[in-house]
């Protein structure tokens, strides 16, 4: 596959929806959309989940992304920021530093400045770790 996927992850919790648009899935989809085309990461698609904890990787969005990544369809994966990837810093850490490396996969983290592709990512595992909080 010569155009692989840019993949746009949005999740939203209960808990989020209590803090409003800013994290809405429409916010979230705008704020992806935008920074895919103007860095010119094409073949974008949307993963979702809506109303779903990031304590959980059990979300039926974000299975179907890694079923993709793992298939090796996707390049790219961007969220707005790591809370929305998940909340499980261990977890998460595996994925960004094993688990999407061992299938060639960048990973971006709009708000948070973190970007596999680039080498300063000093302070993203403690990014990460602050978002344990449920949501």
């Amino acid at each position: 596959m010569t155009d692989k996927i840019t993949a746009l992850y949005c999740r939203l919790s209960q808990d989020d929806m209590l803090q409003g648009e800013s994290n809405s899935i429409t916010n979230q989809k705008a704020i992806l959309k935008k920074y895919a085309e103007d860095n010119g990461f094409s073949n974008p698609m949307f993963y979702v989940d809506d109303g779903v904890s990031g304590t959980t990787f059990e979300r039926d969005g974000f299975k179907a992304m890694m079923a993709d990544v793992e298939a090796g369809k996707v390049g790219i994966v961007i969220t707005k920021d790591l809370s929305r990837l998940g909340r499980d810093y261990l977890k998460t850490g595996e994925l960004i530093e094993m688990v999407f490396p061992d299938y060639d996969v960048r990973y971006i983290a709009i708000n948070d400045g973190v970007d596999t592709f680039k080498s300063e990512n000093e302070l993203m595992a403690f990014k990460n770790i602050l978002n344990v909080t449920d949501g």
